[in-house]
């Protein structure tokens, strides 16, 4: 076999994870820069407060929507705005690393468009469950979304194990250790119900990679025609 001295000895990242990750990353570089007072002046220590106030997922806001019926774009945007606002530089910087480990596995299979699907997608199912099902006040950061690549990674699994013949549970160990972490969390802090939106994120990115799997709808429709 002839190989390609040149070539990477790693596959590249997906340029797409890049811009996320990037984005995450910026926003969160000011604010910790701004809380400690090296740009913006004394103004920029309340830029994350600023920011989860204006950008964040507010369970009051919501209910006052479905309450409603209505959709103000200053309230309904926030389904999307507040994947990009942490907490702190600790949680982006999770929240990075979960993206970039999991866009590049999900990506070299599904392709760019897929993560971005899956991200945003999963992102505002996850909150939106969260909305339905809780009275918590706030939500804000990226777990939703990176929770969906989760979902869609374990999707991949799923199916390699299932042409391997292999015990496809198996493909749930990430998931349940991470769900097992945050009940531990649950029990001895209070950690709030941000849960209820990261596992709803992965629902969703499972579900979803059904569709935006290469082929993916072809073989849904040969499923339909054979049914």
């Amino acid at each position: 076999m002839h190989q390609n001295p040149n070539a990477p000895p790693f596959n590249p990242m997906p340029p797409v994870v890049w811009v996320i990750f990037f984005i995450l990353m910026g926003i969160e570089l000011a604010f910790t820069l701004g809380e400690q007072g090296l740009v913006g002046g004394a103004r920029a220590v309340g830029w994350r407060l600023n920011a989860v106030s204006e950008y964040g997922f507010s369970g009051v806001a919501f209910d006052w929507m479905v309450r409603n019926g209505q959709m103000p774009f200053e309230y309904s945007i926030r389904v999307f705005s507040y994947m990009f606002v942490h907490g702190s530089f600790t949680a982006a910087i999770f929240a990075g690393v979960i993206l970039l480990a999991m866009g590049k596995l999900v990506g070299e299979v599904m392709g760019q468009l897929a993560v971005i699907i899956l991200f945003v997608f999963s992102g505002i199912f996850g909150v939106l469950i969260f909305g339905l099902l809780t009275d918590q006040a706030w939500l804000i950061g990226a777990y939703p979304s990176v929770y969906g690549l989760i979902g869609a990674y374990t999707f991949l699994l799923w199916q390699r194990l299932a042409g391997q013949g292999a015990q496809q549970l198996s493909a749930f160990r990430l998931i349940g250790f991470l769900m097992g972490i945050q009940l531990v969390f649950g029990i001895f802090f209070v950690t709030g119900q941000d849960w209820i939106a990261e596992l709803a994120g992965f629902v969703c990115g499972f579900g979803l990679s059904i569709i935006v799997m290469p082929d993916g709808l072809a073989r849904i429709r040969a499923l339909v025609q054979r049914d």
